[in-house]
C-alpha cells in the first residue's frame, strides 16, 4: 500500500503538475524578479501589472514550447535540480570543511592574504560553469535546447566527441584563467 504523500505525487503528477504548472510557476517568477530589477517598464509600484502580465505570457510561451515540440522534459527536469541540489551541497560541506581549518577573520580575507584576487574567482567561475553544464547534460536537459539532437562530427563515435568537447573544455579553462591573470 502506498503512503499518503506518495499518492498525492502520483496524482498531482497524473495531473501535469510537475510536466507544466511548478516549472511554469518557477520560470514566472523569475521572469517577474528579474523585470521588478532591471525596471525595465518603469520604477517599482507603477509597474507591477505590467510586469506580471509579461512574465506571464513569456513563461506561457517558454512551457509551451516543449509540449508544443512533444518533448516531455519532467523526469529530465526533476533529476536537474536532484543533481543540481547535490552538487550544491557537496560545495557547501567542501566549504564548511575549509573554515574549519582558516583562523577567525573569514576565508575570504585569508584568500585576499594569499593573493587570491581575481585569477581565484576567475577559476572558481569557471567551476561553477563546467559543473552546471555536466549537470545540464548528465540530467538529460540538454534535450530542451537541441529537441532533435546534435549531430557533429560527420561519422566521429560518441566517444571521441565527448573527448574533443573535454579537451575544448580544459584548453578554454586555461586561457581563462591566463587571460584573467593579466
Amino acid at each position: 500500500m502506498a503512503s499518503p504523500f506518495e499518492t498525492v505525487i502520483l496524482r498531482l503528477k497524473d495531473l501535469g503538475m510537475f510536466q507544466f504548472f511548478l516549472p511554469f510557476m518557477l520560470s514566472a517568477a523569475i521572469f517577474y524578479g528579474l523585470l521588478r530589477k532591471s525596471k525595465l517598464f518603469g520604477e517599482g509600484k507603477e509597474n507591477v501589472t505590467v510586469n506580471a502580465v509579461v512574465a506571464m505570457v513569456a513563461s506561457f510561451m517558454v512551457w509551451a514550447s516543449p509540449i508544443i515540440t512533444g518533448v516531455s522534459i519532467e523526469v529530465e527536469l526533476a533529476k536537474f535540480f536532484t543533481q543540481a541540489m547535490l552538487a550544491m551541497v557537496v560545495i557547501l560541506v567542501g566549504l564548511l570543511a575549509l573554515t574549519m581549518f582558516v583562523p577567525a577573520g573569514g576565508l575570504g580575507e585569508k584568500l585576499k592574504e594569499f593573493g587570491l584576487g581575481k585569477r581565484f574567482y576567475m577559476a572558481v567561475l569557471v567551476a561553477a560553469i563546467l559543473v552546471a553544464v555536466g549537470v545540464l547534460v548528465s540530467s538529460g536537459l540538454i534535450v530542451v535546447f537541441f529537441p532533435s539532437g546534435i549531430s557533429v562530427g560527420g561519422g566521429l563515435s560518441n566517444e571521441t566527441i565527448i573527448t574533443i568537447g573535454i579537451l575544448i573544455l580544459m584548453v578554454g579553462t586555461v586561457a581563462i584563467l591566463v587571460i584573467g591573470g593579466k
